[in-house]
């Protein structure tokens, strides 16, 4: 019973914010998705698996060691260590660590837009409730009714910025986590790429 009178209790609150919280909430699901996805692709055996940067980075094993451990490694550190392998181009591997890092950084601009849409989508939902309620200011309404309605206007803007927050925590995490990516990457392959000439 208790669960009953939460969930329509929840359901009552979402439907006080009219159609911008069904918005807020379509936000939200694509933001937890990407967030789900991306901790699945930037963890680090499937970007620079430590002990391919360690062999890479000891100086102690040749590239024909190195080899079969760089065909057999799929994560972004062994494709580009493959590339390099084969064509040891700073050019070249300047475009190919642009592109990899690029891929990894796929679905964080979407998360940054949603970041900035839907405290403003809180906003116009709650400028758009308070236009209803003083728009029938005037009337029979009494003082608790154009309380409530004040209230119930203000909740997309707590739902805007519910979704805003946790989407700026994780965006700055990954975009963290990406330049330290980057550095790593760069040592690696610069390592690699002295080691050839």
């Amino acid at each position: 019973m208790t669960t009953i009178l939460a969930t329509s209790a929840g359901l009552g609150y979402f439907a006080q914010g009219g159609i911008f919280i069904y918005v807020i909430i379509a936000c939200s699901l694509v933001s937890v998705a990407i967030m789900i996805w991306k901790a699945l692709v930037l963890q680090e055996k499937r970007v620079i698996p430590s002990t391919l940067e360690q062999s890479v980075l000891s100086g102690q094993e040749t590239i024909e060691s190195l080899q079969p451990v760089f065909q057999e490694d799929q994560s972004s550190l062994g494709r580009l260590c493959r590339l390099i392998a084969q064509n040891p181009s700073e050019d070249l591997v300047e475009a190919a660590a642009r592109k990899e890092l690029n891929r990894l950084r796929a679905g964080l601009n979407i998360i940054e837009v949603i970041i900035t849409i839907a405290p403003l989508l809180g906003l116009l939902g709650t400028v758009s409730g308070l236009v209803t309620v003083f728009g029938d200011f005037g009337g029979e309404q009494n003082n608790g009714d154009i309380a409530k309605g004040i209230a119930q206007a203000l909740s997309t803007t707590i739902a805007g910025l519910a979704v805003a927050v946790p989407s700026v925590i994780a965006f700055s995490y990954f975009n963290r986590t990406l330049e330290t990516f980057a550095a790593r990457l760069e040592l690696v392959l610069s390592q690699l790429c002295s080691s050839l000439r």
